[in-house]
């Protein structure tokens, strides 16, 4: 894969990114959303896709720990969109961080969370009581058109990988959207989910092939008694129609 955080990466996969996020959550959000505070931004996708949905004027704090993503985000949101940026940890949010916000956001970061920090989190929006937008959380599951019969093997194998332990942290992988729906319904929110899945395959070729050497590629690490050399071979030869599993979240207090 080019590289999990890369810009290449992230421009490759943001049209289906744009393509799966749920239009019907966006439409339940409390108004005014005025001021949004994305965490994890990225090259600020997130934000070219929710700024023309939202009325204007707003102003996006746009935060994450790479500076040179950070700077791409600024620079590549939608006209009329005022842009701050704040370089940190967003596993550092505090409640005073989100004073006068109105929305929170994030795109592709929860499973990349532990439990104690999505508690972290929740317990933070809860105090500010704001409302939340969590999108593209993997759910782990795959489906395939057509099936091979190893599809389900590295579809353990990748999720174990998700679930691992990195620098002393449990990660939560694709436990991440229910574990975070619980959390925030536990603190106090009414909480919608919406599927929001990426849908692959020959018309998406290079993001496809892209997405299936990743895949591969993680569960061979967790599994290196298993060989997938074979399978990824004959799927890259003849790429198959996938449906790659995300959920939505969307957390309002009331």
């Amino acid at each position: 894969m080019t590289g999990e955080f890369s810009a290449d990466w992230l421009a490759l996969r943001e049209p289906a990114d744009a393509d799966a996020r749920s239009l019907e959550l966006v439409g339940l959000l409390p108004q005014p959303v005025k001021v949004i505070r994305d965490l994890g931004c990225g090259t600020g996708s997130l934000g070219r896709w929710l700024a023309p949905r939202l009325p204007a004027p707003q102003l996006w704090i746009l935060t994450d720990r790479d500076h040179e993503l950070l700077e791409v985000a600024a620079d590549r949101m939608p006209e009329g969109a005022n842009v701050a940026i704040d370089e940190r940890d967003v596993t550092a949010l505090t409640r005073d961080d989100l004073t006068g916000a109105d929305l929170v956001t994030c795109s592709a970061l929860l499973d990349l969370l532990t439990a104690a920090e999505v508690d972290r989190l929740v317990e933070v929006c809860a105090q500010a009581r704001t409302t939340a937008l969590f999108t593209l959380s993997v759910t782990g599951q795959v489906r395939f058109t057509p099936q091979d019969p190893r599809d389900r093997e590295v579809e353990a194998a990748f999720n174990a990988h998700q679930r691992r332990e990195t620098g002393g942290r449990p990660l939560l992988g694709p436990d991440a959207p229910a574990y975070t729906a619980a959390a925030f319904t536990r603190a106090g929110a009414r909480v919608v989910t919406r599927e929001s899945p990426w849908r692959l395959g020959p018309q998406r070729a290079r993001l496809t092939a892209e997405w299936l050497r990743g895949w591969v590629g993680a569960a061979a690490q967790q599994r290196p008694d298993l060989r997938f050399d074979e399978y990824l071979a004959a799927r890259l030869a003849a790429l198959p129609e996938v449906t790659v599993g995300h959920r939505d979240v969307l957390a309002i207090f009331e």
